[in-house]
């Protein structure tokens, strides 16, 4: 009976140490078995709003020194990332383009920020960028002048409409050409985005 019961105790003992090894025993990354991440675009916001003005630098300031100046849009993309690996995966870089009326491209954000994402979890990345009404009309200007010809608007009415109109989502906004890097063990996995706010 002693016999017994040391060998049960024993091949109790020895089932815990093989199940625990399996269960302490991670996935290797490989290029086979590294599954493209999911993005999508949860939310969007301009957490700060001060209206549309510009002035140019021919007018005298009330303070400070005469420039051409312009109102701020600053702009914030919540963004979900699902990793459906069983295993961690870096986000290692973002990069994306933010167009107004779904053709105007205004500005492009560039990130190097890193953020781990555990095996099969969805992380939050929030990405904040801004633009001034200068900054996109210089850019209107350079790069857009024949699709405003084609809306018939001036590029001073296309500044109006979205400073007035993206902050209460009556214009639409999208993030095009986005590319989300992923790292995993020395893989590398590039992830195509395009969304628009809705």
């Amino acid at each position: 009976m002693h016999k017994k019961l040391v060998l049960l105790t024993a091949m109790i003992f020895a089932f815990g140490v093989v199940f625990a090894s399996c269960a302490g025993m991670q996935v290797k990354p490989t290029a086979a078995n590294f599954k493209s991440p999911t993005v999508t675009l949860g939310s969007f916001e301009v957490p700060e709003y001060d209206g549309y003005w510009y002035y140019s630098g021919k007018v005298k300031p009330t303070k400070g020194d005469a420039g051409d100046r312009g109102a701020f849009l600053p702009m914030s993309f919540l963004f979900d990332v699902q990793n459906p690996n069983d295993y961690p995966v870096l986000l290692d870089g973002i990069t994306f383009t933010v167009a107004f009326d779904n053709d105007f491209q205004l500005v492009t954000l560039n990130n190097t920020d890193s953020h781990w994402i555990p095996a099969g979890k969805t992380n939050q990345i929030r990405m904040d960028t801004m633009i001034t009404v200068r900054s996109a009309l210089l850019n209107l200007l350079v790069t857009s002048g024949f699709k405003l010809k084609e809306r018939g608007w001036s590029p001073w009415d296309a500044l109006e409409r979205w400073w007035q109109g993206v902050p209460d989502y009556s214009v639409p906004v999208k993030v095009t050409e986005g590319a989300f890097t992923f790292k995993a063990d020395g893989l590398v996995k590039v992830v195509p985005f395009e969304g628009a706010v809705k």
